[in-house]
């Protein structure tokens, strides 16, 4: 069983009036997406012990082992870039009633999420993520992780929403100005609805 870059959710161009251009798409799905893709269905080629493995086991069994490290990085990538397609929309920004009451719950407020969400954002030094989870306690919480690390390996909640804020994520539309291109996120792209809908489902 290879593996396979997903499609995107939505056109490739359709993105751009909400401030992420066609051609960022282009290369973050396309290219970087797809080499890490490309790069694991050849390392599971040639480890027996991972055959047959779904991408979640394959991420949870390599998770902190040395030897099996580059297995890691490109699953956890291949993994984390598809749950970062989900997390965003043409049609960004309006959040449902559903999860508008837990952020109030959890956070006091929907700009104190925002505000906690972008600390994490650009708090995160070099490469990585910022994710909205829901925890084991059933409370919402905000985790952010480098490189490809990921809340599926380190067990700390159910991933709702995702923001890649490694540079190829946003150099194209924003150079080096990592909070515009979170506010942005939060503002203008972020699925919401998609959240609500795994928020609920949990």
């Amino acid at each position: 069983m290879s593996f396979t870059l997903p499609a995107l959710p939505f056109a490739v161009g359709a993105l751009s009036a909400r401030g992420m251009c066609q051609e960022t798409l282009e290369l973050h799905h396309g290219k970087h997406h797809n080499a890490y893709v490309t790069a694991l269905n050849g390392l599971v080629e040639k480890n027996d012990a991972l055959k047959g493995k779904s991408l979640e086991d394959i991420v949870r069994l390599a998770y902190g082992k040395d030897d099996l490290q580059p297995v890691f990085n490109n699953a956890g990538q291949h993994w984390n870039h598809s749950v970062f397609w989900e997390s965003l929309s043409p049609n960004g920004g309006g959040i449902p009633g559903v999860l508008e009451k837990k952020l109030v719950e959890d956070f006091g407020g929907v700009e104190q999420f925002k505000e906690q969400f972008k600390a994490a954002a650009l708090g995160q030094f070099g490469s990585g993520w910022a994710w909205l989870v829901l925890a084991p306690t059933g409370k919402l919480k905000i985790v952010k992780t480098p490189n490809a690390a990921t809340p599926l390996a380190t067990g700390e909640g159910k991933v709702l929403l995702v923001l890649d804020v490694w540079e190829h994520a946003y150099y194209v539309d924003f150079r080096n100005r990592r909070p515009d291109f979170t506010d942005n996120f939060l503002n203008r792209l972020a699925n919401y609805e998609n959240a609500a809908a795994k928020l609920q489902k949990a």
